[in-house]
């Protein structure tokens, strides 16, 4: 009967191991660090540590399409923010961690 308890307690314990490993993941843990695809993440900018100097944060604002990037500072969030030029008006952009640009 002992054994039969011991047997009962321990496969009971291997399905609640197997089931706890088969959980999905969050968004936030499959995020990559930076966005290789060009895909926007749409909660973006995204707080998080920002591995961009202020050179690489104008580059990659630029290449998103816009001109006469200044004023940039590294905010406390670890977004990049800024001011810049698209279709000729002048607007306030921001670059977070994972490479999306935004414009307010």
């Amino acid at each position: 009967m002992k054994r039969l308890g011991f047997t009962a307690a321990a496969l009971l314990l291997s399905t609640s191991l197997v089931s706890a490993q088969s959980e999905t993941p969050t968004t936030s843990q499959t995020t990559p660090a930076i966005s290789t695809t060009g895909e926007q993440n749409p909660g973006a900018p995204v707080a998080g540590k920002n591995s961009f100097t202020e050179s690489q944060a104008k580059t990659r604002i630029e290449e998103a399409g816009y001109t006469n990037v200044t004023a940039l500072k590294l905010d406390d969030q670890g977004v990049w923010r800024g001011t810049a030029t698209k279709a000729g008006t002048s607007t306030d952009v921001a670059l977070d961690f994972q490479g999306n640009v935004t414009a307010k």
